[in-house]
């Protein structure tokens, strides 16, 4: 197991796959996953590719921390720079599911010199309207009041949160109203100045994730989305060999 201490905090990532190939990912997953739910992506992956996977704050076999100062987005967006540095990876396909997708979407704006390819899976680029974006952070907050009612067995419901090692229920409620939460405009703003090749893939059965989906199919300049049938919020993980299928003519394309 690897680990990288960043601001007193303990990261988990995994390094996998082929560490000489020219096209190296990083995969963030959602909220209340880890990076378990990737194994099936990994394993199809690892003979062409470099993946590199990790655990969020409060998630995973990642480092719960006490003081709720140290979950934001922001944290979060440096500890993908700082995993991507230790592993001497200038540029990489940036993706996640979920969360880890909007979180994917901030990055290229931070970084957009350290991403040659974006990949958002069963999530959406946030919302411009104030009133949406209460509703949403109402919805986050609810799910981290979770943890506080249920402790770690909330994790019960959806496939991709029984996956993983998770400690901490205190960390996930801390995930929850720090990281979960939403507070602008600008990742659903900067999704026309994207310039990178783009993957999206949404389950046709994620009902909530259907109208994010074909938003930013219209609004991103160069993408591809494809949808998966039979499959929920987490396609990866309900119709793999398809979600690989669409993964690897992608990554074959860039």
């Amino acid at each position: 197991m690897t680990y990288l201490k960043l601001d007193d905090t303990d990261i988990y990532y995994q390094d996998q796959g082929k560490q000489s190939a020219k096209t190296t990912l990083l995969l963030s997953h959602g909220y209340a996953a880890s990076s378990a739910m990737w194994q099936q992506q990994v394993d199809f992956l690892s003979e062409k590719y470099r993946i590199i996977s990790w655990d969020m704050r409060g998630h995973g076999r990642s480092q719960s921390p006490s003081d709720i100062g140290a979950y934001s987005s922001s944290a979060s967006l440096q500890d993908m720079k700082n995993i991507l540095d230790a592993c001497d990876v200038e540029k990489a396909v940036i993706g996640g599911h979920s969360l880890g997708g909007y979180f994917s979407i901030l990055f290229n704006i931070k970084y957009a010199e350290r991403v040659s390819g974006l990949m958002l899976f069963n999530t959406g680029p946030g919302f411009r309207n104030q009133k949406a974006r209460e509703d949403w952070n109402l919805y986050a907050l609810n799910q981290g009041k979770r943890f506080e009612t249920k402790g770690l067995d909330a994790l019960r419901g959806r496939i991709e949160t029984r996956l993983g090692h998770h400690t901490s229920a205190q960390g996930l409620m801390n995930a929850a109203e720090k990281m979960l939460t939403q507070h602008d405009a600008s990742a659903i703003d900067s999704l026309p100045s994207i310039k990178v090749p783009t993957l999206i893939i949404c389950g046709e059965q994620d009902k909530g994730f259907l109208d994010p989906t074909a938003y930013m199919n219209k609004k991103i300049p160069s993408v591809t989305t494809v949808l998966i049938p039979n499959a929920r919020h987490a396609a990866n993980l309900d119709q793999p060999e398809l979600f690989n299928q669409a993964l690897g003519a992608y990554l074959s394309s860039l």
